[in-house]
């Protein structure tokens, strides 16, 4: 009986793949099958995979890319749509792909055009198809010849004025040179630069359609000469004219969708997220600033900016109306909770004020409350877990800061954010709080895909007013399981640090890095102002010990899309935190653990590590398997299966270690020598529901090999696979990575 359910899986998902997938194709028509797409030369420059996407009929989807699940599921229904079964399955699954011969025809035509415009002008495509049954494989096959070349480029600017304005034009920015080749994509890029200038010099009605090429080739040659024409202004009613250069004369601010409606914001609010200024010349670039800047607001609902052409005379009026949003929301989001097998509930309040000061700044303040049942404590009076907490922030939709310039301050967006909030701990076998005061800084620049964050000051206040005598006697007290990592982490602490983060995405990949430090300003001033020290020799401030370290983390993500269904994405993540001065154990807060829903994925959130160490007593693990150094590697193969439903596959790599050699923690210290056999790995399957906003994951991962293990059995549970050992389910919302 206790396979009988994996026998039922297995058994279903033969069945689904093994029904006719012709089902539903007629008599004379086919089931598209294989597409492939090839060159008769293999040639660096030709990008296949992109070239698919000319292709206008393509096989059903398969799962990962071998299996079609959708079509089978939909080959599963009966032809009565009356029936909820029937209407049901052809719902889930994917109708099949009839071969359309004018389709391949079109596809031909688009992949010949595509590999013209490349600079094969002399291309030329086949098809080859081979029926099977009722089904058929198609290969395109591309004939691309000889690649043509650019030989000289010339411009004839046939409006005086705008041939001024491009002579100051650096030619090094210049998208065409010679050598370079005859690509419709570069032609087209050099058209858009020279647009780009004009339009922002106070051609408003400029555009790239005005911009045209003419090419002649070179008798003998695979050489074009290209010339640019830059035309003169033309319409319907308007014969050949230069084109006109405007100017800004009034910049005017009205409300939303009626003229009663008023703009909740203050007018030097209005003037600093505005970039087009009276007396300027019109600039499109300025005009999109405008429109980033005002969008970023929370205050604002939508912004819609006009032009006025202002008759007799080269001048625009501009009208920028603005509608806001209600200031004020309040949400309430309970969820619930699952700690290690100890369920629970929370519930969490929130207040938000979108313009406080009229100025958008952003005001909330969020109460949250969570209960939970712990199991499995003996000899404690209390077996509940309670947290309350209370957080207040404010956000600035600016830098608050001196001694910085108006054109840097205009030139990126930026918020400014101070936030304090009181958390209330209590468990059975202590009670915590915790006091944070933080201020930040976040900016990008809105040109580039770079974001910015400075933690300018950031105070942590650790409070431990009680704790259960029975779990001080037990591990804080008693000489024979003394733990200094545990013991420090029961003390008052004070933590006061600085961080700066960096982070880059450009949608193919993506890296972050952030870098903080605590205590060095204290530790510098403790010994000039004779601060106290502890009985663990650590100065005081205030009667309590301050922490000093230094921490850095990287990630990094790259992201190989094959089609729209189908991607492969790689993650690195390196994190080193070491403890100095006045501490030799890191703050629980900013030590490392591995395993859980965005690490390895065969072991529970703090189940990994450090190194080949394995947790002896349940109740101090969470802090035992904790440490100064983690490394993460991960390979995850996503596809979209049918519907909301996603499906992936991965595998994943890592452990964490201690820089020192604590005894409590044996086998855990890193070793250069030896940290590659205590890589932990894992691999397995996820569902994840896309619903846009966001996203339900399901990964269920298993062991592959544990480093926690000396003997050859144990040390590769992939060779000797056992689920109720290594098998792990994680549940979470948004992806990994």
């Amino acid at each position: 009986m206790r396979y009988s359910k994996y026998i039922y899986i297995i058994s279903l998902t033969v069945l689904i793949s093994a029904c006719s997938v012709t089902k539903y194709v007629p008599d004379g028509g086919y089931l598209v099958d294989k597409v492939n797409v090839t060159t008769d030369v293999k040639r660096k420059d030709i990008n296949i995979s992109n070239l698919k996407s000319y292709v206008r009929q393509k096989g059903n989807s398969r799962w990962f890319s071998a299996v079609k699940i959708p079509l089978a599921t939909y080959s599963l229904s009966g032809r009565d749509s009356s029936k909820w079964i029937n209407r049901t399955l052809k719902a889930m699954g994917e109708p099949p792909v009839l071969y359309d011969s004018l389709r391949t025809v079109l596809s031909c035509n688009d992949l010949r055009s595509e590999l013209r415009n490349e600079g094969y002008l002399g291309a030329e495509v086949e098809v080859e198809s081979k029926r099977r049954g009722k089904k058929i494989d198609l290969t395109y096959i591309l004939h691309p010849g000889e690649a043509y070349y650019i030989n000289k480029v010339e411009y004839d600017i046939r409006d005086s004025a705008i041939a001024s304005l491009l002579r100051m034009d650096n030619p090094t920015n210049r998208k065409l040179k010679t050598g370079m080749k005859f690509n419709v994509d570069n032609l087209d890029r050099e058209r858009k630069r020279i647009t780009e200038i004009i339009v922002n010099k106070g051609y408003y009605r400029f555009h790239k359609e005005f911009i045209t090429y003419r090419a002649d080739t070179v008798a003998g040659s695979r050489n074009i000469d290209v010339t640019l024409i830059l035309n003169l202004y033309r319409t319907n009613h308007v014969a050949d004219t230069l084109h006109t250069c405007y100017t800004i004369r009034n910049v005017t601010y009205t409300g939303g969708e009626t003229d009663e409606d008023v703009i909740h914001l203050r007018p030097s609010v209005m003037r600093n997220n505005t970039f087009i200024d009276e007396n300027d010349l019109y600039s499109s670039r300025n005009l999109q600033k405008t429109y980033n800047h005002f969008g970023r607001l929370q205050a604002v609902k939508y912004t819609n900016i006009s032009f006025k052409e202002i008759a007799g005379c080269d001048m625009l009026d501009c009208d920028i109306q603005i509608s806001t949003n209600k200031p004020s929301t309040i949400s309430f989001q309970p969820e619930g909770t699952n700690t290690a097998g100890d369920f629970g509930a929370a519930a969490t309040l929130t207040y938000q004020n979108r313009n406080l000061f009229r100025g958008s700044e952003v005001f909330s303040i969020e109460l949250r409350g969570a209960y939970e049942a712990i199991k499995g404590l003996e000899g404690y009076t209390n077996e509940n877990f309670e947290e309350y907490s209370l957080e207040t922030r404010l956000m600035f939709p600016r830098f608050i800061a001196p001694f910085l310039s108006r054109s840097f301050r205009r030139r990126n967006t930026a918020t400014s954010e101070v936030s304090l909030m009181y958390d209330l701990q209590n468990r059975p076998e202590f009670h915590r709080r915790v006091l944070s005061l933080a201020w930040r800084y976040k900016w990008n620049d809105t040109n580039h895909h770079d974001k910015y964050q400075i933690d300018l000051l950031d105070l942590n206040y650790v409070f431990m007013p009680w704790i259960s005598p029975k779990f001080r006697e037990d591990y804080l007290d008693n000489a024979n399981s003394r733990n200094a990592i545990l013991r420090y982490n029961y003390e008052d602490l004070f933590i006061m640090k600085f961080g700066f983060g960096f982070s880059y995405n450009n949608g193919l990949y993506a890296f972050k890095t952030n870098i903080e430090t605590a205590g060095n300003l204290l530790n510098a001033s403790a010994g000039m102002l004779n601060f106290s020290k502890n009985e663990l020799g650590m100065y005081k401030l205030f009667n309590i010990a301050f922490a000093q370290y230094v921490k850095g983390d990287f990630d990094y993500t790259h992201n190989i899309r094959f089609d729209y269904n189908n991607a492969l994405v790689f993650h690195f993540g390196l994190g080193i935190a070491y403890p100095y001065g006045n501490s030799t154990i890191l703050p629980f807060e900013k030590r490392y653990f591995s395993g859980g829903a965005n690490s390895v994925r065969g072991w529970s959130v703090r189940g990994l590590g450090p190194g080949r160490y394995t947790g002896r007593d349940g109740n101090i693990d969470f802090i035992n398997q904790t440490g100064d150094m983690k490394i993460d590697l991960n390979m995850e193969y996503r596809a979209h299966l049918f519907w909301k439903l996603n499906g992936a596959l991965f595998v994943d790599a890592g452990n964490i270690w201690t820089l020192r050699n604590y005894e409590e923690q044996p086998g855990g210290m890193f070793r250069f020598s030896e940290f590659l056999k205590e890589l932990a790995v894992s691999y397995g399957w996820g569902v994840r529901f896309n619903f846009d906003y966001f996203i339900l994951r399901f990964d269920f991962g298993m062991k592959a090999v544990n480093p926690a293990y000396e003997d050859h059995k144990g040390h590769y549970p992939i060779l000797n696979p056992r689920l109720s050992r290594d098998l792990t389910f994680h549940f979470a919302v948004g992806l990994p990575f």
